[in-house]
Order: C-alpha cells, then structure tokens, then sequence
C-alpha cells in the first residue's frame, strides 16, 4: 500500500472572501503576493529572515476559519490550511496608520522628497500621513564615511541594517544597545562608521526604510528619474544592478533583489565607484602624437592614421609584426570583433588578453583534463557544499559578494578549509589554514593526495567509473608524505592530514581558487593537482562540488572565450580544429601559423620582431610583470595604438594614436561571468563627447583597410547572433532569453535551461578523465642573504587592478595608494613602524610603499597592492613565467626592504 504524503499537493486558504489553493511552505505575505494583493511592510526585507517586529504588515486571520479575526504580522504568519485572510479593511486601515503616525516623528518633510523610494516615506505618502520631525539633530551626524551618512536621529529601530550586515555581507558592523525608549543602534564602542569593520557595501543603506542611513552622494545629486538595469563592471562575479539617471548622469546604484549571482547584494566598488564614467581626465575625442605631444584631432584622421600605420607595418615586415590585444572591461561581442579583427583583417593569430596574465592556467588545466577549460558549477552550489576549499584566493576582498555568501555557508555549519600564505579574512575563521611559503602550492597539493591514498579516502566508484590513471598516481604520491611537504611548504604535517580528510569525507566539496594559485612558475601544474584532488574524492559532476576558478575581471572568462587566445577560435576551440568551419562562416582564409600571446608579444618587440601593437581596454605597460624591461620592449615599436577610456600608462608612455571609448554604461552587449552565466549590458547613458563603443571602432578601422563586409554589424544583438552562429555551446542564448537573469552556457537551444553544473555524466572530451603526476619544480625566485624576503601581491577591497576606474572614484578616500604589509617581528628588526615610506628593492627594480604592519603576513613574507601606476609595483616582479601558459609569476619575488 503506497503511503501518504506527507502534505497535500496544495492547501485552500479563503483570501478576501475567495478560496484560493496555495503550495505548502508559503508566509501570508508571500502568498498575498502572488495574487498582486499589496501589503505594507517596514521591517521586512526579501533577502532577511522575515520577524515581523513593526507589525505594519499585519493582516487579519480567522484559526482555522469560523474562529474570531485577529491581527496577525503577514511577514512571518505561515500559511495554514483551512484558514481564513482578510488582507485589508477600515480597521486593519486605522491599525496601519496608527503606526505609521507615531513613526513619522521620525521623519523630515524635506527628507520625504529627497528620498521618495524609502519604504517608510512611501507608506508616509501612501496613507496620507505628514512627516513631522524637525531638522534638530540631538545625536550628531556622521558623515566620516566617503560613502555612507549616518543619522540615527531618523532611526525606528527596524534592526533591518543590524539584520542585513550580519546575515547578508557578515560584518555585524551595526549592534543594538539598550532596551525599550532607550534602544540604539551603533557601531561597537561607538565609533565613527569609517573607523568600523564597514566595508562599504551599502546593503545597510539599501534595507533601511528611513533617512537614518543613505547614500552621501544623494544628499547633493538629484533624484533618480529612470533606472536601467544592467551588470556590474568590475569582478567576475557578475552582479547585477541597475543604475540610477537623472539628467543623463549616473547618481546612483543598487542591487538587483533577485539576480541568481549576486542574490541582492553588491560590494563597495559596484555600488560607489562609478564616477570614473565622468572623470576630469576622461579622453572623449580621438588624439595622435606630433612630435612628442598629443594633440586632439577627429575620427576620421585618427582611424586614416592607424590604418595608415597598420597597412604599412604589414607590408614591410608581414601582418605577424603586429599585436593585437582585447580588453576584459569589453562585452563579448566586441572582443569576438577583435579576435576576429586580427585574423581576417590583419592576418596574424598574435591576439591575446589580460586572461594570460591570471586565469589561463587555469583554463589550460582544466581543458586538458576535464575538457573545458571553464568552472564546473555555480555559485548556488556554495550554499550545498559541506566543505568549502578556498585555494590561492581572497573573496572577501578581490570577489566580495561570493566572499560573503562562503563565508555565511561557513558560519551555517559547512568546513572551510583555506590555503593562502596570508591570515586573510576567509582564513581566520576557516577550520583549516594551510599557509604555505609562497611558491610550494604543489607540494602541498600532492601532501593532500598522499593522504587520501595512504588513509584509502578516495570514492573508489567514482574513479572506477569516470577516471584514469589512478594506480599511476597513488605510486606517483607515495613519496609526498605531509611530513616531506611540511620540510618545502612550513605547513605541519597533522594539519595537511585533517583538511585532506575534512575533503574526502564532509562531501559535497566544492572548490575555489584564484591567482596565488596560478600566478606562478608551475601555475598550470597547481591547478592540475588541485583537481586530482577533485577527481580522487568523487567532487566533479555534482552539485557544491567542482573545480571553480574565481575570474578576476568582468568579462576577463569572456575575452578568452570568444577567441581573443592565439591558439584558439571563438568558444576556446583549437585553432587546427576550427579554422575551416570559420572560414566558411567569415568568407576569408584564416591565417593557420601559430600566434603570439601577450607576454610573448613583449618578447618579440624587445627583440625587433614585432613592429606594431593595437591595445584594448588594456594598460599593458601598468599590468604586466617585470616593467622596466616590459619598457624597453614597448619603446621599440613603431606603432601603438590604444583604445581606452583615459590615457593609461601605456597611451603616456608608448602611443601614438589614441582612440576614446565609451564604458559599459554607455553601450550594449553582454558578459561572461565566472559561472559561465552570459548576462545583459544595457546603455544608461548617452557616449560621452566623441567617443564610439569598442565595436564601433573596430569595425570602423576594418572598413578603412578594406574589410567594410565581413564587419557590417548594426548593433550589438547582431554580433551576438553572430556568435551563436559559430558556437553551438550558446545557440540557445538569445538576448530576450538572458535578459533577465542570463543563461549558463552550454545551452544549445531555445528549449534548453542552461547547465549549471559540468561534468554529470561524462566529461567533455571523453568518458574519463585522466589524473596527471604533477612533480614539483622550484622557483628560481629564492630568498637570499641580500634579498631576505618573500613578497606577494595582489588586489585590495576598495581598488581594482591598476586603478583604471577606481583610482578616479571617492575610493580614494578609503585606500589612497598601495601599501606593504609586514609582520611585526620583522618590523621590530628593522625598527619601522605603521606608515614610514620604505624603499622596496627586488633583482628586477625598486619601489617606495608606506609601511602596514600586519600580522596578516608571516614572518619572512610581505604582501603589497598594485593599484597605483604611481607606485608602479612591477617594477618589482621578475620575468619567470608558467611553464604551460606564459602567466608571469606575480606570486613571488625577493626583495630587501629599507627606509626610505
């Protein structure tokens, strides 16, 4: 006999006189909701538990029907069968207004119009009750926070921001003190909101109904007249948001409620630093160099010039003499222009991008063993895994929406084990803190895998059905006890043994890894031991599981993609697997001799080789390791041509044509994100000055040189299509599909949902995958006596890679210029302190930093940012590359350090 179910299919429920059938699991208020029935709410937030501490939303509810009315919170009220709901009347109207009257004391008139979107002031305007609070402000205002103002004057005590700063970004920033008339909210010890652990996020600001907190800005821009909704240009995450207008102006941000990547949130970057789209020095009209000098000319004699330039270098010394390189600021669609720009106008396979310099190590390992070089899940499988391994990566700063949703998985109860030289924000509260010396990842990686054979921890089924090589590897490992790996890394040995456990046995495990990962000589070979770890232990093909790198810049996953790659074509396939199937599609002959990448292209112009280089979105000077030589190199060219937004170090420097491009608010397209998930860029505003879309341009400067028909595109939707033409993997991807929330590609279809996880039931070259014996190599980056000491880099909070955008936004308010972190043994030694300015020498040059003692860093190490060209940290870095990609190995170098 079959048993019953646990609950009915549907329960019946009387809403306003109507019997209505609702699924189990639902609030009141969430079920008034899907009828379009509106209620008023004050305390509650979509994204918080719900408490139902204001009562505002209260309906009145028959239990179970036939019994008395009563008021009861819709917010947090569940559903019950049988019941009965009357969502509004004359008295629930008084009982409503009742309370906004004794809340509007807190409230100015003036405050009202300012802002018009605030829950209590709409509810205010809503049931016709005046604000009558004055403009006397008994506790002081504060206004530290370049980003945030604070007037507690006009708090109600919702608690929402105390709610949403713990259980969304997990700051706890805002605490409640007292009880009853005398309740607050403030920070710990009452400090000023920019001496907190605030990070800037704005969810506070978001969720708060009243003017106690609000956006600085807002307090001097006007209100926003339209809003747009489009995605974040920062990180790889792919948040979305929509932007605020008025008077084609950008005043304002916020988050998208429901978007799957960001569920609501946005960190300090993506809701503040926008004002670089109106910056002082913004360039909105072309300019060439005449002797040495810039001057302002016009499109015409601009794109004349390059095409000049480009034709001539090609015909003296061959179209392999010129360098073309695509931006990860850009949309797919203009990238896939770019790659296709240098293979069917210029003729040459060099065509690269700043993915070279981060994350094609990854890419490189996990096609070759999994056969997509892509993450295998999403970021809705941190909330399913029961064990978090968080490699060579530091979310809650370089990737902080994700950072904050791993950490509140950690804190609901899943493992977090973390490798990372430095005591990061993830790694103080990890169960495991692996702190390897900078440059032994993989000894500690195959410690890791020793474990698992020699406590037999591998899924036995798992690599009997889906995997190779695995006797190989377990003779391969048995010489990597954590006893040997403890001697090269200073990890001790009994904790390589628990997190080797914790990862084998608290499954799902999923995965994440960033740049101290790959940034190295053997980044390549890490990311490759890394998922031996995966495949060992079954964490492939499911959901919380996976190999996940965390993509640095906004579209950096979809330049690579489409084809901006010297050895690959648009969806990463290989160039002598697809060129036919591309020349039928673009009419033209493919050039077939392998390209140059964009270190390797630095290379060539150091030796003469190569003559001319068309760089986009890119400040390659700035970025790339080694800059004095990267400076010689780029001295010699003939041609530069730069397509930016601002005249970057490299245009200063090295360029002689320069072409001004709109950002991404100014223009349509889409990203890729680092889940694989393509999502919308919509213009909020109009181009500034002169200055066209990268797409524009680049089909532009193709019709000067003779190529007008193969780039005759009338908008970005027209590309897009194009690319969906030549790759397969996203036909299914039309813009009105992925104009809400996007898609996951592979999604092959108009029918197909999208793939939110790689690898179920075979992987993509093969049935099985095959486990690679990765040997360790050492770098050649050692201390010594002259150089004592262990220096990373890499990104901070408040600043994003060379302070293209941020360093022109108020960010600079929080982090004005890099800084060196030092532990404070070290510091003693050498008797420095906070902010003395030190003189930093490396083999390769010399930087000066302000001091930051931190016992973040271990003794013998130091960590430095590189956001200000000022500063121009790579002076430091040295020319040792990964020994498969090129990827220049930003994750160690020697130093000495003195003051200055």
């Amino acid at each position: 006999m079959a048993m019953a179910s646990e609950h009915p299919p549907l329960q019946t429920v009387e809403v306003d006189g109507v019997e209505r059938q609702f699924p189990h699991g639902l609030t009141m208020l969430q079920a008034l909701r899907t009828l379009n029935i509106s209620v008023p709410t004050l305390c509650h937030d979509d994204r918080l538990t719900p408490v139902g501490e204001c009562w505002v939303c209260a309906v009145e509810v028959s239990l179970p029907r036939g019994l008395p009315f009563s008021n009861r919170p819709a917010c947090r009220e569940p559903l019950r069968d049988g019941c009965s709901i009357r969502s509004g009347s004359a008295s629930l109207d008084a009982f409503r207004r009742n309370l906004l009257e004794q809340l509007a004391a807190r409230v100015a008139p003036e405050e009202m119009e300012r802002f018009p979107d605030k829950a209590l002031h709409r509810l205010l305007r809503e049931f016709g009750v005046p604000a009558r609070a004055g403009l006397d402000h008994p506790i002081a205002i504060d206004v530290s926070h370049p980003h945030i103002r604070v007037d507690m004057n006009r708090c109600i005590a919702c608690r929402r921001c105390v709610r949403i700063c713990d259980d969304l970004q997990g700051e706890s920033v805002w605490h409640v003190f007292g009880r009853g008339d005398d309740l607050r909210i403030d920070t710990e010890g009452g400090l000023p909101l920019a001496k907190s652990p605030c990070v800037g996020c704005g969810a506070c600001v978001d969720t708060c109904p009243t003017a106690a907190l609000t956006d600085a800005s807002a307090w001097h821009e006007p209100v926003p007249t339209e809003w747009t909704r489009t995605t974040c240009p920062y990180c790889g995450v792919g948040c979305k948001l929509e932007v605020g207008v008025a008077g084609d102006r950008i005043v304002a941000t916020r988050p998208v409620i429901d978007a799957p990547s960001n569920k609501g949130h946005l960190c300090v970057k993506g809701r503040y630093a926008h004002g670089y789209v109106d910056a002082a020095d913004r360039i909105t009209v072309p300019k060439v160099r005449h002797d040495g000098r810039w001057r302002s000319t016009d499109w015409a004699e601009a794109i004349t010039l390059a095409a000049d330039g480009l034709r001539r270098v090609a015909a003296e010394h061959g179209p392999d003499a010129i360098g073309v390189l695509g931006s990860s600021r850009a949309t797919n669609e203009e990238n896939y222009l770019t790659q296709k720009f240098a293979r069917v106008v210029i003729g040459t396979n060099n065509v690269d991008c700043c993915a070279r310099v981060c994350h094609t190590p990854s890419a490189a390992a996990l096609k070759h063993m999994l056969g997509t070089g892509v993450a295998t899940n999403s970021f809705d499988d941190i909330e399913q895994a029961k064990t978090l391994l968080v490699v060579g990566a530091n979310p809650l700063e370089n990737h902080p929406v994700v950072g904050a949703r791993i950490r509140q998985q950690a804190q609901r109860g899943a493992h977090l084990i973390v490798i990372d030289p430095r005591r990061t924000g993830l790694a103080r509260i990890a169960d495991v803190h692996l702190a390897p010396r900078p440059g032994t990842n993989v000894p500690l990686l195959n410690s890791l895998a020793h474990v698992l054979f020699a406590e037999d921890l591998v899924d036995r089924d798992f690599l009997a059905a889906r995997v190779e090589g695995v006797e190989g590897l377990a003779a391969f490992m048995a010489p990597w006890t954590p006893e040997r790996a403890t001697q090269l890394s200073g990890v001790p040995a009994d904790a390589i043994r628990r997190a080797a456990r914790l990862y084998a046995l608290e499954r799902p495990a999923m995965a994440l890894h960033g740049l101290g990962l790959t940034e190295h000589l053997q980044g390549t070979q890490g990311v490759m031991a890394l998922i031996d770890l995966a495949l060992l232990t079954g964490n492939l093909g499911r959901a919380g599981s996976g190999i996940n790198p965390l993509r640095g810049q906004n579209n950096v996953q979809g330049a690579a993609v489409m084809g901006c790659d010297p050895g690959t074509l648009t969806g990463s396939v290989r160039l002598v697997d697809a060129c036919q199937r591309f020349e039928a599609a673009w009419g033209v002959a493919l050039p077939h001799k392998p390209g140059l990448n964009a270190v390797t292209m630095i290379d060539a112009a150091h030796a003469g080789k190569l003559k001319a280089l068309y760089v986009i979105g890119y400040d390659i000077f700035a970025s790339l390791a080694n800059a004095d030589v990267t400076a010689m190199a780029l001295s010699k060219l003939d041609l530069v041509i730069v397509q930016d937004m601002f005249l970057n170090e490299t245009a200063n420097s090295f360029g002689h044509v320069f072409l001004p491009v709109v950002s991404s608010f100014e223009k349509d397209g889409t990203f890729m994100n680092s889940e694989r998930r393509i999502q919308r860029v919509r213009r909020a505003v109009a181009p500034r000055g002169d200055s066209l879309s990268d797409a524009e341009v680049l089909c532009r400067l193709a019709g000067e040189l003779g190529f007008g028909d193969q780039f005759r595109h009338t908008c970005a939707e027209a590309v897009w299509d194009e690319i969906r033409a030549v790759w397969p993997a996203v036909a299914g991807i039309s813009y009105g599909r992925s104009s809400r929330h996007g898609l996951q590609w592979p999604c092959v279809d108009e029918y197909d949902p999208g793939t939110a996880v790689l690898h179920a039931r075979r992987f993509a070259n093969a049935d099985k995958a095959k486990l690679e014996q990765v040997d360790y190599r050492p770098t050649t980056e050692c201390t010594s006596e002259q150089y004592p000491f262990l220096l990373t880099t890499g990104r901070t909070l408040h600043h994003f890679n060379v302070g293209t955008m941020t360093g022109r936004t108020r960010q600079q308010l929080l982090r004005p210029t890099d800084t060196l972190d030092m532990h404070p043994y070290d510091a003693g030694q050498l008797d420095l302190r906070d902010d003395m300015p030190v003189r930093v020498e490396s083999r390769h040059g010399e930087v000066v930093l302000p001091l930051r003692v931190s016992d973040a860093v271990a003794p013998g190490q130091l960590f430095a940012t590189f956001h200000d060209p000022a500063r121009m940290l790579n002076r430091l870095t040295g020319p040792v590359r990964d020994t498969v990609t090129s990827a220049p190995e930003y994750k160690v170098v020697a130093v000495r350090v003195r003051l200055a």
